[in-house]
C-alpha cells in the first residue's frame, strides 16, 4: 500500500504539479482510506469494493467530518484510482458509481470598498515592517491573490513598466494581471527602502516579502499582521487573508468589469467558480436596473 501511495504522491508533486498543501491534503485523504481497508482486513487497494468505499464515507459522516469534507475525501480517493487505472495498475475504480454529498455553496464574506481602504492605512510606513505590511495589503488587494500567491512573490513577478504581476497560482499555473498605480507606488517604496534592511542576511533568494529574519514571510506571519489591522480599525466581522480576494472580484463586478476578464485575473479554470460573486453583486444588480428598465 506505502509503494502504491508514494507513486500517486510522486504523480501529484511532478505531474499534477500541485501545491504542498494540496499534495498533503490528497495524500492525507488517501492514507486515511488505506488505514481504514487495513482494519477491515484488505491489504490491497485493488481488492476494495464500492461497499468498503460507502462504509469508509459512513463513518466519516459519524465522526463529525463536514459534508465538504466527506466530499473531498471522495475526490481524493477517486484520483487516486484514476491513477492507478491510467498506469495499468488497477482495472475498476469502487468510487465510480459513489455520488458526492451534496454542500451548499456559501456567499463569502467581503470587505466594503472603505473597510479595505481602513485596513491598507493601519500600518506604520516610516518602519521597515510597516511598510512591507503597506506594500502586501496594497498588492494581495489590488491583484485578487491567494495568500500562497503573494508570499511567492520575486522581486521580478513586478513588472512596473507594463503594470502587471506574474504570478504563479494552482498547479503553477501562470497568468498576468493589472495592477494599480497604488499598489507600484508603495511596492516600489518597500523594494528601496525597507527590503535592503530586512534583507541584510541576504537569505531571501529574490523572494518579495520578507520577515525581521531575512526570510520568506510565513502564512502565520501575514495573519498576525492582518489581524493586528482588524484590531486597529474595529472591524469584528470573520475576515481571513482569502477575503481580500473576495472583495477585489466583488468590487470589480460592482463596478460593471466583464465577468471573463474577473475570471483570468482571478485564474479560475471554470467560469461558474467566478460566478458565485455575482450573487454578491446585488448594489451593481439594482443599478444597472435603475439605469435601463423603462419603468424603474
Amino acid at each position: 500500500m506505502k509503494d502504491l501511495l508514494a507513486l500517486y504522491k510522486s504523480h501529484l508533486i511532478f505531474e499534477q504539479n500541485l501545491s504542498p498543501n494540496s499534495v498533503d491534503a490528497y495524500t492525507r485523504d488517501v492514507c486515511r482510506y488505506l488505514e481504514y481497508l487495513k482494519r477491515n482486513d484488505i491489504t490491497d487497494p485493488l481488492s476494495a469494493t464500492p461497499r468498503h468505499v460507502h462504509r469508509l464515507v459512513r463513518s466519516l459522516t459519524e465522526i463529525g467530518l463536514s459534508a465538504p469534507s466527506v466530499a473531498r475525501n471522495i475526490s481524493s480517493i477517486r484520483g487516486f484510482y484514476r491513477f492507478l487505472i491510467g498506469e495499468n495498475i488497477a482495472e475498476k475504480d469502487p468510487t465510480e458509481n459513489i455520488d458526492r454529498p451534496k454542500t451548499p455553496r456559501r456567499l463569502p464574506s467581503v470587505l466594503t470598498y472603505e473597510e479595505v481602504l481602513s485596513i491598507i492605512n493601519v500600518p506604520d510606513v516610516n518602519t521597515p515592517l510597516g511598510l512591507r505590511n503597506r506594500a502586501m495589503l496594497e498588492i494581495i488587494y489590488a491583484c485578487g491573490l491567494r495568500i500562497s500567491e503573494l508570499l511567492s512573490l520575486t522581486i521580478n513577478s513586478i513588472y512596473f513598466d507594463q503594470q502587471i504581476v506574474r504570478i504563479f497560482g494552482k498547479g503553477r499555473k501562470e497568468r498576468l494581471v493589472p495592477v494599480s498605480d497604488s499598489a507600484l507606488e508603495w511596492c516600489s517604496r518597500y523594494i528601496d527602502q525597507a527590503r535592503p534592511y530586512l534583507d541584510r542576511f541576504q537569505r531571501s533568494a529574490g523572494i518579495l516579502f520578507l520577515n525581521r529574519h531575512g526570510r520568506r514571510i510565513s502564512r502565520m506571519g501575514f495573519w498576525k499582521v492582518l489581524n493586528g489591522c482588524l484590531a486597529e480599525v474595529g472591524i469584528r466581522k470573520k475576515i481571513h487573508p482569502h477575503t481580500f480576494r473576495h472583495s477585489f472580484a466583488t468590487h470589480l463586478l460592482e463596478n460593471g468589469a466583464d465577468l471573463r476578464a474577473v475570471q483570468e485575473m482571478l485564474g479560475h479554470v471554470d467560469i461558474s467558480t467566478t460566478q458565485i460573486y455575482t450573487h454578491l453583486d446585488r448594489s451593481f444588480i439594482q443599478k444597472e436596473y435603475k439605469t435601463y428598465h423603462p419603468r424603474s
